[in-house]
């Protein structure tokens, strides 16, 4: 076969990107649409965690910079887990930040000031409804017996809440009252 027929057969039989998987296709399909939309959340938390991490001002400036971009980058590696699950489960996975606006539930904010308190609380409440989504997923993979992605879905429950208990104790103020 010469180079011009092989690149025509490549042009009428597109690469198929279906990993194969022991889950039937309904279990793949919802599972990869659910990942996906987990993903996009991430993805704007990300965002949104860096928009503080650039913008933050104060007298806590220094220990909320360095807080904000290290929980930045655990969500950014978040990104990269999800996607690959979402791959390995024989899905295709987010291709643009036009997918990813389409398909976040969470807010951005595009304020040109807010108060460090505010961010604190924010990304708080960001965190803590990702763990409740991620929660919301693992319930739909029990359904479908799918132990793999139920695993990285635990840990990652984990990690949110405790970016979101640090965000907490970072946004406590005065002397700790105790009873």
């Amino acid at each position: 076969m010469t180079k011009a027929a092989k690149r025509e057969v490549h042009r009428k039989e597109p690469p198929q990107l279906k990993t194969p998987t022991a889950l039937g296709e309904s279990a793949r399909e919802d599972i990869a649409g659910a990942v996906n939309a987990l993903l996009a959340d991430t993805f704007a938390l990300y965002m949104k965690t860096k928009n503080f991490h650039w913008h933050v001002s104060g007298p806590h400036f220094r220990d909320y910079h360095l807080l904000f971009d290290e929980q930045a980058g655990e969500i950014l590696e978040m990104t990269d887990e999800l996607a690959e699950r979402v791959r390995k489960l024989g899905g295709t996975t987010l291709r643009s930040i036009g997918q990813v606006a389409k398909l976040q539930r969470s807010s951005d904010n595009d304020a040109d000031f807010v108060d460090p308190q505010d961010m604190l609380a924010e990304l708080r409440e960001d965190n803590l409804t990702l763990a409740e989504r991620l929660r919301e997923t693992h319930e739909l993979c029990d359904e479908h017996r799918d132990l793999g992605t139920n695993n990285l879905l635990e840990e990652l429950i984990d990690q949110a809440e405790e970016r979101a208990w640090f965000l907490f104790e970072a946004s406590r103020e005065g002397p700790v009252i105790r009873h």
